[in-house]
């Protein structure tokens, strides 16, 4: 009888670790909806904001709006972090998705250059640097409440959901261009179709609102707050000042992260230019070759976190470490001078498996690094900064070579990102066995 009871209790606990992690996975999905539209549909909207000129050009200063949103993210990381070390997971992942929808619909409601003039692409802007606070925070605080609520022994296989969600994300927007694409021209979906999709990621942003409300908050975050409130530690949490007792760790986080964002953003979002400005495919075939490369890699994610939990993470970093270095280059001169879809697709997909090893345990390696009062932040500020400034930049590097006819040094650019996180992954050591969430150190 005990043991039935036990059974019982131990499925009835899985079952709510999996509810909390399904309800912040979807109020991930939807910020990353929200983020990834702006680059699915810039094809369309480029010409809207920006003034005449080759489609390069447009493609270059839709690019550098994009990093400019990417330079915002430390500090959502920094802010967001800091609140959701003080006042609770739950309550800095509501007010993230509050941000971001409020970023989308300045964009859907914004009129073109030809209407305001120099007004629009400034709003633009403004708008990218709201969504760019946002999700700053948003993956801080996601990783760290994914890796928190995660039954032990099971981390690696939740906290995958954190790119299930993020590609998911992407995903909707790419299929919501492909049903657009398909019942409008060219010329609607230029002058008002693509302004669908940010009505759609800021409504499904207040419908996650509400949801976000239900989720519980992490037991590990309802212990420091305890002991806070008895009057230890009360100041420590979430602060730099503490943060900054952990330099090996912040060097970690961004050595981890350094190749795995320049890889991601080439081959998630980036590509979709690239295909069909250098390699020639057309715009809605590249479109549909990349929806099911992405759907493929999403479906990767949960399996090979889980692959994680058995072998430890560090095997899986090497091997992102060790492919991506040898045959980033290959890939992607391959690709450059393919006009066939289906080679294309194969290479794209041999790509994405390879960034698996980085993606689908990121959020879980570097939140094993902190203890509880400062694991928002510290996964948040160090992770944000890397991407702005170097997965942030992947696209506009990309497009600036391009335009100075050096396209083939984007490649190697990538190649020797990656190679600089194989050194940390050779060097560092597992953490799935010695970290402060398995210790249970607060």
């Amino acid at each position: 009888m005990t043991t039935r009871i036990q059974g019982s209790g131990a499925r009835g606990n899985e079952r709510r670790v999996a509810g909390n992690v399904l309800r912040g996975s979807v109020g991930n999905l939807v910020e990353w909806y929200d983020w990834y539209a702006y680059s699915a549909f810039t094809t369309y909207f480029a010409k809207s904001f920006f003034p005449g000129g080759d489609a390069t050009a447009q493609f270059l200063n839709t690019a550098a709006v994009f990093a400019v949103g990417f330079l915002m993210r430390p500090l959502g990381g920094w802010l967001l972090g800091r609140f959701a070390d003080r006042f609770g997971r739950r309550s800095a992942l509501v007010l993230s998705v509050s941000m971001m929808a409020c970023g989308s619909l300045l964009i859907a409601a914004t009129p073109g250059y030809s209407t305001i003039g120099v007004a629009a692409p400034v709003l633009l802007v403004f708008a990218r640097l709201l969504q760019g606070l946002s999700v700053g925070g948003e993956y801080s605080t996601s990783a760290t409440y994914l890796s928190e609520v995660a039954s032990p022994g099971r981390r690696g296989f939740y906290s995958s959901f954190q790119y299930v969600t993020l590609v998911g994300g992407q995903l909707l927007a790419l299929g919501l261009q492909l049903i657009l694409q398909s019942t409008l021209s060219d010329t609607q979906m230029g002058e008002w179709g693509w302004r669908i999709a940010f009505v759609v990621g800021a409504l499904a942003a207040v419908i996650v609102m509400v949801l976000r409300r239900s989720m519980d908050e992490s037991e590990s975050y309802r212990r420091v707050a305890d002991d806070a409130g008895s009057g230890r530690a009360a100041g420590e949490r979430g602060t730099l000042r503490q943060l900054v007792k952990y330099p090996r760790e912040i060097a970690l986080v961004v050595g981890l992260t350094l190749g795995g964002t320049v890889a991601f953003y080439t081959y998630a979002t980036y590509t979709q230019k690239f295909l069909e400005n250098t390699a020639g495919i057309p715009r809605r075939t590249v479109t549909v070759l990349l929806f099911v490369a992405l759907l493929l890699f999403a479906i990767l994610q949960p399996l090979a976190g889980r692959l994680s939990d058995r072998i430890g993470r560090r095997k899986l970093l090497l091997f992102f470490g060790i492919a991506g270095t040898v045959a980033t280059v290959p890939i992607m001169t391959t690709m450059a001078h393919t006009s066939q879809p289906v080679l294309a697709f194969l290479l794209l997909l041999a790509a994405l498996v390879i960034v698996t090893g980085y993606t689908s345990i990121n959020a879980i390696v570097k939140a094993e690094l902190f203890p509880t009062r400062i694991r928002a932040i510290g996964v948040g500020l160090p992770y944000a900064l890397t991407v702005a400034v170097f997965g942030g930049t992947a696209e506009l590097i990309a497009q600036a070579l391009k335009k100075a006819g050096h396209e083939s040094l984007f490649f190697w650019y990538v190649a020797g990102c990656i190679l600089v996180s194989l050194i940390v992954y050779a060097t560092m050591r597992e953490t799935s066995r010695s970290s402060a969430l398995e210790r249970g150190e607060d």
